[in-house]
């Protein structure tokens, strides 16, 4: 039996503590060991995002199948790559190998890949991502989908099979798309967005659309860069690590720059001292990230997913293992 939407709300007091798998594996049995974290530990889900081999789905049905079914998470994986009826059969698909809850997240991605897929930009994200996700939450209902839209255009419907509950998300950067998320998205997904600017600008926006649309606020996901501090470390170098992509596409400049960070996509260098400086990027004591960590949710985050990307890509997977198991004990129970 399908499940009817859900749009549900947090009453938790405390956040929900998540694991981003903090690269793209190449081989899928490189998931199990962070499967393997989420299910014996206090994490709540495994999350990862678009990548160019052994996309998210395949990688979670793969962990599923050795024995590691845990709920997990897509944030996000890019419109322009995917129809919307094909990205419902993948989310459909991973809820009923994993055995459970799927959020499956969408974004638009940048300018640049919308053009090498598309032709062109889209001359609205935002109408892109509204006709996008209302056919995908469509399908997932078990709704006969009939949309001729500006950017997306599906008649069908989806095979119906017995799942647990998929979430359709939507990536939020900004205003805008954070409205539009409110109104039509079960849960916002974020990344790299300060504490205070969740509280400031994102917060207000998702309950601006979602009053707009009569319907309860989606859930907040933030994807949080942290690293553990340490006397060998430079929390510089890790936030380059971690971001370095981010901090020269222009979307996340405007984005960190309305936040009160100062970033040019020229000098990234320069960015990823600035996210240190602007708690985008947190490093610190496990004590210090918990009280970092309580900021994000007193700022309406029911989700915080833990990346430590920096920490992979500069000391390896078994040093982001320790990481991810040293601050799961420090916030999660």
């Amino acid at each position: 039996m399908t499940p009817a939407r859900s749009h549900l709300v947090s009453t938790r007091t405390t956040p929900t503590y998540s694991i981003l798998m903090p690269f793209a594996p190449p081989r899928p049995e490189q998931i199990l060991p962070f499967a393997a974290l989420t299910q014996w530990s206090g994490a709540h889900r495994l999350w990862q995002g678009q990548a160019l081999l052994n996309q998210p789905h395949q990688a979670f049905v793969y962990a599923a199948a050795s024995g590691f079914r845990v709920p997990v998470g897509i944030g996000v994986t890019l419109m322009p790559f995917t129809h919307p009826y094909e990205a419902a059969i993948h989310a459909q698909s991973v809820a009923a190998a994993t055995g459970h809850p799927v959020v499956a997240g969408f974004g638009p991605g940048a300018a640049v890949l919308q053009r090498s897929t598309y032709g062109k930009p889209y001359r609205s994200p935002l109408t892109a991502s509204r006709e996008y996700l209302t056919a995908v939450r469509g399908l997932l209902d078990g709704e006969v989908v009939e949309q001729d839209g500006t950017y997306f255009t599906c008649h069908g419907k989806l095979l119906p099979v017995p799942r647990p509950p998929i979430e359709v998300g939507l990536g939020v950067l900004r205003p805008g798309m954070a409205r539009l998320a409110g109104e039509v998205a079960d849960v916002a997904i974020t990344w790299l967005t300060p504490a205070a600017y969740l509280r400031n600008t994102i917060v207000p926006a998702l309950r601006e659309g979602a009053e707009a649309a009569g319907r309860p606020m989606p859930r907040l996901v933030s994807i949080v860069p942290v690293a553990l501090a340490g006397p060998d470390r430079d929390a510089a170098a890790l936030a380059l690590t971690s971001n370095l992509g981010h901090l020269q596409l222009p979307h996340y400049v405007d984005m960190l720059r309305r936040s009160g960070i100062d970033t040019d996509s020229a000098d990234p260098a320069a960015g990823a001292a600035a996210l240190v400086e602007g708690r985008a990027f947190l490093y610190g004591e496990p004590k210090v990230l918990a009280e970092e960590f309580a900021a994000f949710h007193e700022a309406g985050v029911d989700e915080i997913v833990l990346n430590v990307t920096g920490v992979q890509g500069l000391y390896g997977g078994q040093a982001a293992l320790r990481e991810l198991e040293t601050v799961l004990a420090e916030v999660a129970t």
